[in-house]
């Protein structure tokens, strides 16, 4: 099971590279991209009966990066993390923003609901000012990893994962780059 998903998870992938090279890739000289394998250390993500979210993504994250520096290697690939350590919410979009990445690749895995036998499909989520409910649970589900750091209230100005309050200014700040983000994910 663990081995069909991953096999899934890395032939997902592998369609972005699909791309012709006169694509997002291609734009400009000297592209960054930054990929951040979700979770890490003491946060485990989603929990499966013989495997845990922060190692597939971690996996999945240096083969994506590997494929990117095969098929471009004209592209700059960073990682927010490359070893099962945890990595603040905060230090994530740190790294992103002193490279000055032209491109930030989050990797989660879905929990696979005990009813179904086997994962389908690959989702792609750009979060933006038409969300649904269900993208706004997923961005609340993933933010919520704030809750391990210590005075997470201060750091992060009062945000709070569980309010939908606290997710209106993001509606502000990410206007700029939605049209890239939407762009590349389709």
């Amino acid at each position: 099971m663990l081995l069909r998903l991953k096999k899934l998870i890395i032939y997902g992938l592998g369609v972005l590279f699909l791309i012709p090279a006169e694509s997002a890739f291609a734009q400009k000289n000297g592209f960054t991209v930054v990929i951040d394998p979700g979770h890490g250390g003491r946060d485990p993500g989603a929990i499966g009966s013989s495997s845990k979210e922060k190692d597939i993504v971690l996996v999945v994250g240096k083969k994506l990066g590997e494929l990117i520096k095969n098929n471009h290697p004209d592209v700059k690939v960073l990682y927010t993390r490359d070893t099962d350590r945890f990595v603040e919410l905060n230090k994530r979009a740190e790294i992103a923003n002193k490279a000055k990445a032209d491109l930030y690749i989050s990797l989660h895995c879905n929990a696979l609901d005990r009813r179904k036998r086997s994962p389908q499909g690959v989702e792609t989520f750009v979060l933006g000012l038409h969300r649904s409910r269900d993208n706004l649970d997923v961005a609340k589900a993933e933010n919520s990893v704030i809750l391990y750091e210590d005075d997470y209230s201060t750091k992060y100005q009062g945000f709070n994962p569980n309010e939908p309050e606290s997710y209106i200014m993001f509606e502000f700040m990410t206007d700029q780059y939605l049209q890239q983000s939407v762009y590349f994910a389709s």
